[in-house]
C-alpha cells in the first residue's frame, strides 16, 4: 500500500512539473483605444474607478496578471476565467457592439452587479479592491441602467 502511495505521489509531482511548461496566450489583439467603454461613455471618475477595479481584469484587454497566474494549475483557471469574461463582455471593444447589444450588455451588467454575481467572490477574495459594498453595487447598477436608457 505504501509503495502505491509513493508512486501516485511521484506521478502527481511529475504532472505538476510538466504543467508548468504549458502557457496560455496572453497576447492582446490590436484594438483602437477609442473603442474602449470608458473612452466612449466617459463616466464620472468615481464610477470609472469602480468599473476598472471590479470589471476590467476579466472583461477587457487591460488584464493585470498577478504572479500566481503563471503557476499551473491556477494559471489554467485564470486563463479560462478571463476568456469567458471577455466572451460575455469586452469593454475594450465596446464601440464595436451594435446599439441593441450595448443596451443588452448594460442591462446584464446592472443585473449581475445588483444581484452580487459580479464581481465573482473567487476574484474579490484575492482582489479586495474589487469588492463592492451595497451602496456601490446599487450606484453601479443604477448608472448602468441610466446609461442603457440613453442608447438608441
Amino acid at each position: 500500500m505504501r509503495k502505491w502511495l509513493k508512486i501516485v505521489g511521484y506521478v502527481l509531482a511529475a504532472a505538476l512539473v510538466v504543467m508548468q511548461f504549458i502557457r496560455f496566450d496572453r497576447s492582446v489583439p490590436a484594438v483602437e483605444p477609442t473603442a474602449d467603454f470608458l473612452q466612449v461613455v466617459n463616466p464620472p471618475v468615481e464610477m470609472a474607478n469602480l468599473i476598472r477595479a471590479a470589471c476590467y481584469d476579466c472583461h477587457s484587454y487591460e488584464t493585470k496578471y498577478p504572479w500566481y497566474a503563471s503557476v499551473a494549475p491556477v494559471s489554467f483557471l485564470v486563463a479560462n476565467h478571463i476568456e469567458e469574461g471577455r466572451e460575455h463582455l469586452n469593454f475594450s471593444t465596446w464601440s464595436t457592439y451594435s446599439a441593441k447589444k450595448r443596451a443588452h450588455k448594460l442591462e446584464e451588467s446592472a443585473e449581475e452587479v445588483e444581484e452580487a454575481h459580479m464581481p465573482e467572490s473567487s476574484y474579490t477574495w484575492i482582489h479586495p479592491e474589487a469588492r463592492l459594498d451595497d451602496i456601490q453595487r446599487q450606484a453601479m447598477a443604477q448608472w448602468f441602467n441610466g446609461l442603457k436608457a440613453t442608447i438608441r
